[in-house]
């Protein structure tokens, strides 16, 4: 698991996000809880991505964001991979926020079983809870 930046040991909340070419999930969630909730899904491109992205951090202020990595079944990079994890640096340097990876193998899977609408934001959420679990 990289991080980017310094996540402070007080940090309570977090903005979750499963990276896509097209889409970007997004889901807000708090250590207090240990749960998150799916927010939206991001669809613009370009500057305008992320103008929606640092609208998200505004307006949220998170202490931290989580991005979910994709891995091969056999915990194997791959070219997304390395999207995800420029794409995580590029939030740390563009947002000012440290930034977590998380392996996300499977969660837009497991989103669609449990019958999601917003398969992307729940993702997210799903890749947020996990790392709000592996802190206590």
């Amino acid at each position: 698991m990289n991080v980017w930046g310094k996540v402070p040991p007080q940090a309570q909340t977090f903005l979750g996000l499963d990276w896509g070419l097209k889409r970007i999930g997004v889901a807000s969630g708090n250590r207090i809880t240990g749960t998150a909730s799916p927010l939206v899904t991001v669809v613009e491109q370009g500057e305008a991505r992320w103008a929606r992205l640092q609208a998200l951090v505004r307006e949220w202020r998170p202490d931290a964001l989580v991005v979910g990595v994709p891995l091969h079944p056999d915990g194997a990079a791959h070219e997304q991979t390395r999207q995800a994890q420029r794409f995580a640096r590029r939030l740390h340097g563009r947002l000012g926020l440290p930034v977590v990876e998380v392996d996300e193998r499977y969660s837009t899977t497991e989103a669609l079983a449990a019958g999601a609408r917003d398969a992307d934001a729940a993702a997210a959420c799903i890749i947020l809870e996990q790392y709000l679990r592996s802190l206590s």
